[in-house]
């Protein structure tokens, strides 16, 4: 190997005793098929998070070869099971491909989730890609208050981790119809109704906690976590002074617009001036958010398959992929 090349491929993270390789944006786009940007600014406007501002730019450097990376995946799956056919002498029916999204409140998961979830679906071989949020097996408002555990909303002990992983394993085992809870970020609970998730190709599944560890001592240890039934996982990362800035800043959007709604939880926000408003994100954040990103979030980081990790200005700097 030349000293050019190999000096190329150390600047793409590829000549290296990790069991990671690094790529710079710029690296990492290079990787993208030839296809153009299969959505449009207005899908993209409709899908992203209030205070997220990802361009169609950053769409075909980082998302386009992800989902590339993704479909790669689900295709070699797909081979794998043929295989398990054979040898199993038995027609083993395909079950979904369970994808994992982690990250911190404010850093801009639920937009890669969904932008994920569109770009994968328009894919040819798995057109049939559903989105669930784990918001939705949080335990109910009067459950927490119950428990004393409302202050630590969004804290693994917060969910109900049994009927999350209930829910994987009745995916993973390929159930026609899988029920799950729904829930309001504007009355801030879950709700009675519920939806139902059809076997579909992919399983995009979201959440701060979805790459945690089973739980080794207490009432809820066990010996499966929803993180052993993910195929492939992904934690978006930023620098924490960057996300409590964007939390604050999107607190401060929030109470200009849902906020305002007379049904919204927080609606006794709205009413506040600049100020005070930012005292009490800054005081959610250093309370709240902060340690349960700091104590449980951030330690499973090195867990996932990608990190997708921002700069300040939340865009895409850097890609870290596990190597096979």
């Amino acid at each position: 190997m030349s000293r050019h090349v190999r000096r190329s491929l150390r600047g793409a993270g590829l000549v290296s005793g990790s069991p990671f390789v690094d790529f710079d944006r710029t690296s990492w786009a290079q990787l993208r098929d030839t296809r153009a940007v299969p959505l449009t600014a207005d899908e993209l406007e409709e899908l992203r998070s209030l205070g997220d501002p990802v361009d169609l730019d950053e769409v075909r450097d980082v998302y386009l070869p992800v989902s590339r990376l993704l479909d790669l995946h689900v295709r070699a799956t797909s081979g794998l099971l043929d295989a398990y056919r054979t040898f199993l002498r038995q027609d083993e029916v395909a079950t979904p491909f369970v994808i994992g999204i982690a990250g911190s409140v404010s850093v801009g998961k639920s937009t890669t989730a969904r932008l994920l979830r569109l770009l994968l679906a328009r894919w040819d071989d798995h057109p049939d890609v559903a989105l669930v949020t784990t918001d939705g097996f949080l335990y109910p408002n009067a459950e927490l208050e119950r428990r004393g555990l409302m202050r630590r909303k969004g804290f693994p002990e917060s969910y109900d981790r049994r009927a999350l992983l209930r829910f994987v394993a009745d995916i993973k085992a390929g159930k026609p119809e899988v029920p799950v809870p729904t829930y309001s970020h504007l009355t801030y609970d879950v709700l009675s109704e519920q939806r139902l998730v059809s076997r579909p190709d992919i399983l995009v599944l979201e959440g701060l906690n979805v790459l945690q560890p089973a739980p080794s001592t207490g009432e809820r240890a066990s010996a499966l976590a929803v993180s052993d039934l993910i195929d492939f996982s992904i934690y978006v990362d930023a620098h924490p002074a960057d996300v409590r800035r964007w939390y604050v800043e999107r607190f401060l959007a929030l109470r200009q617009t849902a906020f305002r709604d007379p049904a919204s939880y927080f609606r006794r926000y709205a009413e506040m001036d600049e100020s005070a408003a930012r005292a009490q994100a800054a005081t959610l954040w250093d309370t709240i958010n902060g340690p349960n990103l700091r104590e449980n979030i951030a330690p499973t980081r090195s867990r996932a398959g990608l990190v997708l990790t921002k700069g300040g200005d939340h865009s895409v700097r850097r890609i870290r992929l596990r190597k096979l």
